[in-house]
């Protein structure tokens, strides 16, 4: 009599399996969230996300600021990177790479190693790129004046200053 085989069984998988490969690992994040208002100075060494509005200064030296897309911010920020998308009136000395993007609304200094400004973005400002033979370090921003200037922006002409 003739037997019908029996389908192999598969190989009983080893208990030993390789690790896979470690992703890089991010530095945290704090976010800011879009329901929160800080008034003061803000420093620390991880990245920051600001959704919220802050008005005061930012330092972040090492690491990298968004201002996001509902983020309201007036201040003077040093960091390694920024990115913004929401409005931000200030001065902005990175050490990095400046990102505006075509949400943004950007009213004041830049000083920067590289800087990128998308089609569509609002910007009004005064730009100073570093040169690649320096290494140093760009210094950290002036406090953003808030009080209101006289002038042309109050709506007194030129001839009645005269």
């Amino acid at each position: 009599m003739l037997r019908k085989s029996q389908p192999a069984k598969p190989a009983p998988e080893p208990s030993f399996k390789p690790a896979a490969q470690a992703a890089p690992r991010k530095s945290p994040v704090t976010v800011i969230g879009q329901h929160i208002s800080i008034q003061g100075d803000i420093k620390g060494s991880e990245d920051l996300l600001i959704e919220g509005k802050v008005k005061g200064s930012v330092e972040l030296p090492q690491h990298h600021l968004t201002v996001g897309a509902k983020g309201q911010v007036e201040a003077a920020i040093h960091a390694d990177r920024v990115t913004i998308s929401g409005t931000l009136v200030g001065n902005i000395a990175a050490n990095g790479k400046v990102e505006i993007t075509k949400e943004a609304d950007f009213t004041g200094e830049i000083k920067a190693g590289r800087i990128s400004v998308e089609d569509g973005a609002y910007l009004k400002a005064v730009v100073e790129l570093k040169r690649d033979s320096g290494s140093r370090p760009v210094s950290a921003p002036k406090p953003v004046d808030t009080e209101p200037k006289l002038g042309l922006a109050t709506g007194e002409s030129a001839k009645a200053k005269k």
